[in-house]
């Protein structure tokens, strides 16, 4: 029986699982947890990094008394950090959220048209992409820019603290929006036309490919780190419970990616329109998705309600949701007024006021809104989705921590008229474990491993319920 040690790093946690597949059973033990948040750094909101590192150093600690054959990383898209030639920080990770890149897409759009960027990346044009925080530091601090030798990702730069070797994987790459959807490699000439340092981006390697071993200071004998799926919806994506050749899925977390998974890239306007991106997947797949915000809404609530001296439970927050009376009004979850951290309520509040509807009054009030108009914004991808890809998708699998959200997902059944299946939870850093399971040859290939999760993981259904007035707005 083998054992992976996978790294799983969310915007508000990280954490270290050791997994095994022996028996046609898929076992998973949590064996290291930690808060993950972005901190202000002289007034920019920067991930605290030195303290991802000190917590990979004590989940490594832990795992050796039980012992491990591989290592895989994933975490969110789009931040980096910046080293030199000597592999020392020009620029540690700056969070996404940072005021710094705001505005930036609007004003490469004067030089470049967004229809071209899209069909040139195939990527959801955002002001948070990598593409862009790049460009706010050419703008602002060039400087530092020419000292960069190289471009790590959050999961590259974890790799190279455990290895020492520098690449850039490629599920994680797709996400600077600077990777040519076709070749699957850096688009050189983009990158050049941004007027952005070449040399920067380094060696494109696929999900199961061997990055290099464990440094001798964690490991006496050589123990493998594999390039995972290290975007976590691609990783997510291994694991979605279906025995369907085509699905549609949710991975919501803090943002809720929408998609499914296709051989190649659509980059049509209807796509760019409708604001589907077509990231990196395992196999050379695309992961084509939207992203909407997710339980950010929720988390940013419950700080906000916490920190006025209330002790709210997320299932506190979705019991007062469900005694509210139903559509009173609706956001867009994707309006960047939402964007930033603050005081959320009010933000939902604003918004309704703003734009003519009636305005949420009470706690429960507010929370009803979110709920319906995630689910609205999810019954309405569905809808784009089906009818840009030509096909017909029965189920919805919503997985990460949402899932156990049961009044979002019979919300989400009863807006989209089709059956929510919802788990596996941990489902990222399940499919990155079944992703390294492959890379050792335990496991055949990403169909066996979805096989697999359906057969092992807590999974429940939602059929779609109109009777009791949560149904479609």
């Amino acid at each position: 029986m083998k054992k992976v040690l996978i790294f799983d790093f969310g915007a508000s946690s990280g954490r270290a699982l050791l997994c095994s597949y022996e028996n046609k059973s898929f076992i998973s033990n949590e064996i290291h947890r930690f808060s993950n948040a972005p901190v202000n750094v002289n007034g920019t909101l920067c991930w605290n990094i030195d303290m991802m590192f000190k917590e990979v150093d004590k989940a490594i600690d832990k795992a050796l008394d039980y012992g491990f054959d591989a290592v895989s990383v994933d975490t969110w898209g789009v931040d980096f950090a910046l080293l030199d030639d000597k592999g020392n920080f020009v620029l540690k990770p700056v969070c996404y959220r940072d005021s710094r890149f705001d505005g930036m897409n609007e004003k490469l759009f004067e030089k470049i048209p967004e229809k071209e960027l899209y069909q040139l990346s195939g990527i959801q044009q955002m002001s948070i992409n990598t593409m862009y925080q790049l460009l706010a530091l050419q703008e602002k601090e060039p400087k530092l820019l020419a000292k960069a030798k190289h471009l790590l990702m959050m999961p590259d730069l974890i790799n190279y603290r455990l290895t020492g070797v520098m690449a850039n994987e490629y599920t994680e790459a797709t996400t600077t929006g600077l990777i040519d959807p076709k070749t699957r490699g850096w688009n050189k000439a983009l990158i050049k036309r941004l007027g952005l340092p070449e040399n920067i981006f380094g060696k494109i390697v696929m999900p199961g490919e061997k990055i290099g071993d464990l440094k001798a200071k964690y490991s006496d004998t050589p123990v493998p780190v594999f390039a995972g799926p290290s975007h976590d919806t691609a990783a997510a994506a291994v694991a979605v419970p279906s025995d369907e050749k085509r699905f549609a899925f949710i991975s919501c977390g803090t943002w809720a990616l929408f998609g499914t998974e296709l051989k190649e890239p659509i980059i049509t306007d209807e796509a760019m329109n409708s604001g589907l991106t077509n990231e990196g997947g395992r196999d050379g797949t695309i992961t084509f998705l939207k992203n909407i915000t997710g339980t950010w809404f929720l988390q940013e609530c419950r700080r906000f309600f916490n920190a006025g001296g209330e002790v709210f439970t997320f299932n506190d927050m979705e019991a007062f949701a469900r005694s509210a009376k139903p559509f009173i009004a609706k956001i867009n979850p994707n309006d960047p007024s939402f964007m930033k951290s603050g005081d959320m309520p009010q933000k939902v509040a604003a918004y309704c006021e703003r734009t003519g509807q009636n305005k949420p009054r009470t706690i429960a009030q507010v929370l009803r809104v979110i709920y319906e108009s995630l689910a609205a914004e999810f019954a309405s991808t569905l809808e784009s989705l089906e009818k840009i890809t030509g096909h017909t998708y029965p189920s919805v699998y919503i997985f990460g921590g949402g899932s156990k959200d049961e009044f979002l997902c019979q919300l989400t059944a009863n807006a989209t008229g089709r059956t929510v299946v919802a788990g596996p939870t941990e489902a990222t850093a399940i499919g990155n474990a079944m992703s390294a399971f492959i890379a050792l040859g335990e496991i055949k290939d990403a169909a066996e491993a979805r096989a697999i999760v359906r057969r092992g993981a807590e999974i429940k259904e939602f059929v779609p319920d109109l009777s009791d007035g949560e149904g479609r707005n």
